[in-house]
């Protein structure tokens, strides 16, 4: 098996004083993953996408933002998968999460959420407005459009008092390759994925989420409607 993850990053993001992250919410991770890695890792996201569904509605508790997308639950990337559950335990993965954050950074008990796929591959297609129930997400780049006048953006408002603020200045975009990932602090920052522009892009990633022993994650059905 080929190194998945990119040493150096591994051993150096995150060490400088006033990390942005604690800052804004928000770290991008760029070439996260060696490019044999995310050959592997690409490699078994389209063998799982035959299991994947189809989703199109919209989420009544995130204030009836759309989903179109197709996606994937961690229940069933566990059942069908050995190299995506032993990436997200990856002790070298954690600890430069929580070199970070500047936090006890630990795995999720809800397998449904814990690891998943979600896929963009329509014109339209978004994921849209939400926070998520866990305090972190870890999300990695398996397909991503080229261009970001393609969409497929990152759109995040960090310390959000409500989905709203991505409506406002506050809200900032970001574009990312295929290989690269980013950390978010997922539970207070508002985030949505801009919807593709044309036929033909694909936009596969996989979300890890995580949480710390002090957390209260949110209980909402947000997980269930979409992955389950």
């Amino acid at each position: 098996m080929p190194a998945l993850l990119n040493t150096d990053l591994l051993s150096t993001a995150g060490t400088e004083p006033g990390c942005r992250f604690l800052a804004e919410g928000y770290l991008p991770l760029p070439d996260l993953l060696t490019p044999d890695g995310l050959d592997v890792l690409r490699g078994e996201a389209r063998a799982l996408e035959a299991a994947a569904q189809r989703r199109d509605f919209e989420m009544g508790c995130m204030d009836d933002s759309p989903r179109h997308m197709t996606t994937l639950g961690g229940h069933v990337i566990a059942e069908k998968s050995d190299l995506i559950p032993g990436l997200y335990q990856d002790p070298r993965l954690r600890q430069l999460l929580r070199r970070i954050s500047g936090q006890d950074i630990t795995t999720v008990p809800d397998l449904l959420e814990r690891h998943v796929l979600n896929i963009l591959h329509r014109v339209g297609d978004t994921h849209g407005a939400h926070t998520d129930d866990h305090p972190y997400a870890l999300v990695i780049f398996l397909e991503a459009p080229e261009d970001p006048a393609d969409g497929g953006l990152a759109h995040f408002a960090p310390g959000a008092d409500s989905l709203h603020d991505l409506d406002t200045g506050q809200a900032r975009t970001a574009h990312h390759r295929a290989g690269d990932a980013y950390l978010l602090r997922s539970d207070t920052t508002a985030h949505r994925v801009t919807p593709h522009a044309r036929p033909g892009l694909r936009r596969t990633v996989l979300n890890f989420a995580y949480t710390t022993p002090a957390a209260h994650p949110l209980s909402t059905p947000s997980a269930a409607e979409l992955y389950g």
